[in-house]
């Protein structure tokens, strides 16, 4: 990599905890620390939507690609209600995960403004395939998703956002 493109491929993002099991939080805060290379300290607070369960949340500095690392490593615990954004760079998509218990994971690509964006490949399978149109485009935005969640999302208001990095280089 040349010296004026060494931060070319660093990113950030945002790992949104939404719901979490209290006895998980030490597990959730390890997963984390493994894959950033450093310790998360997440600071956890009650998730007033799920009684017993809490949440917390990260921005986070890396390399492209370390958003759907973030992923694989919460995905393992199928009882964890979590989101993960990578926000677009040079010449990279943004993305965003949702992982909901009821619904599994879901991905897509977003635009610079955070948008979900649906591929022309994509709405061409959907046209072609003669089910619901309707439900078929929700699906591929993460509407679903974003019902379930948003109970949980409203419900961090005050919530403290911890800063994560990624060694890069």
């Amino acid at each position: 990599m040349r010296e004026t493109d060494q931060f070319a491929d660093v990113t950030t993002g945002v790992v949104y905890i939404h719901s979490s099991p209290a006895a998980l939080c030490p597990h959730v805060d390890w997963a984390l620390s493994s894959t950033l290379d450093r310790p998360a300290k997440l600071k956890w607070t009650a998730q007033p939507a799920y009684g017993g369960h809490l949440r917390a949340s990260a921005e986070w500095v890396g390399s492209v690609g370390t958003g759907a690392r973030l992923v694989d490593s919460l995905k393992v615990w199928p009882m964890l209600r979590f989101e993960v954004t990578e926000d677009p760079s040079y010449g990279v998509d943004g993305e965003r995960y949702s992982h909901c218990p009821a619904l599994g994971l879901w991905r897509g690509s977003t635009s610079a403004n955070g948008d979900v964006v649906v591929g022309e490949m994509r709405l061409k399978s959907i046209l072609d395939s003669g089910g619901d149109i309707a439900t078929q485009i929700d699906h591929a935005m993460g509407t679903p998703w974003d019902a379930e969640l948003e109970p949980y999302r409203s419900s961090g208001e005050g919530a403290e956002v911890t800063w994560l990095h990624r060694r890069v280089g």
